[in-house]
């Protein structure tokens, strides 16, 4: 990303595309930390490709007819990007999160193929007279860049629970490759030694989950941090050009060298 297409401090934000993105969470079966859900994204993809990411999209407009039903209580626009992270993780690995009813591996298979074929999550919810629980996600960050000539995603960040993790997960094999679980530390090892690619925002929130050792305490630590906007700068420290987020964004790492930082 050329540095020269961010935005300065007095110029109007761009105009951001809504999206949403959930960091699913089962209990390690080997009995160490929390793991969560990677996805590695289609090489072809224009927006992180060959990236490896938490499972998310973009808002669609069903996803406010839902969020009017299940979330009226809630701000519309957090409640229609809970949806979409309710239909993204369904759509994009096969795990029914957010959903409240009779939910088995071989239903939330089925709930899928719905979703996907119609495209829309109600229909999927209506076969088998599912509702939605979206308080069930809790808020974890925001991040909204400032890019004149590229596509820019205002993108809220939730963090669900799986619990066992005993259910099935399948590549949708269009939008993503590879899926696969495991501890936000591992996931940052798996990074340095260049066996997966990380994102700025994706690094930046695989450190501050890697900080709490189980779903409940990052919880805890969301409940307890304001949610507030994100939106990288770069600035000099040292001589040096960094890529930086506020410091009291609630993560462990407010930046690194722009030379490293992988900006999609």
């Amino acid at each position: 990303m050329d540095e020269t297409d961010d935005l300065g401090d007095n110029e109007a934000p761009p105009i951001a595309t809504p999206a949403a993105t959930v960091v699913v969470f089962r209990r390690d079966p080997a009995g160490g930390p929390a793991q969560i859900l990677m996805v590695e994204r289609s090489s072809e993809m224009k927006f992180a490709g060959g990236a490896t990411v938490f499972p998310g999209g973009k808002v669609d407009p069903d996803d406010h007819d839902l969020a009017q039903r299940f979330g009226s209580h809630l701000d519309p626009e957090d409640a229609a990007a809970r949806v979409a992270a309710v239909r993204e993780a369904l759509e994009e690995t096969g795990l029914a999160i957010g959903i409240a009813g009779d939910v088995t591996a071989q239903t939330a298979a089925e709930a899928r193929r719905v979703a996907i074929s119609t495209g829309r999550l109600a229909d999927a919810l209506a076969h088998f007279g599912w509702s939605l629980d979206l308080d069930s996600l809790v808020p974890w960050a925001r991040w909204w860049p400032r890019h004149r000539h590229i596509r820019v995603f205002d993108t809220r960040f939730y963090l669900a629970d799986l619990g066992t993790g005993a259910v099935d997960i399948a590549v949708d094999a269009t939008e993503n490759r590879h899926l696969f679980w495991a501890s936000a530390s591992e996931a940052l090892r798996l990074a340095d030694e260049g066996a997966i690619k990380v994102i700025f925002p994706t690094r930046r929130n695989l450190e501050r989950l890697a900080a709490h050792a189980d779903f409940e305490r990052c919880r805890a630590h969301a409940l307890a941090t304001p949610v507030t906007t994100i939106t990288p700068r770069i600035e000099l420290r040292d001589g040096v050009k960094w890529l930086t987020i506020p410091p009291e964004a609630g993560y462990p790492y407010d930046g690194e060298p722009l030379e490293s930082a992988s900006r999609a």
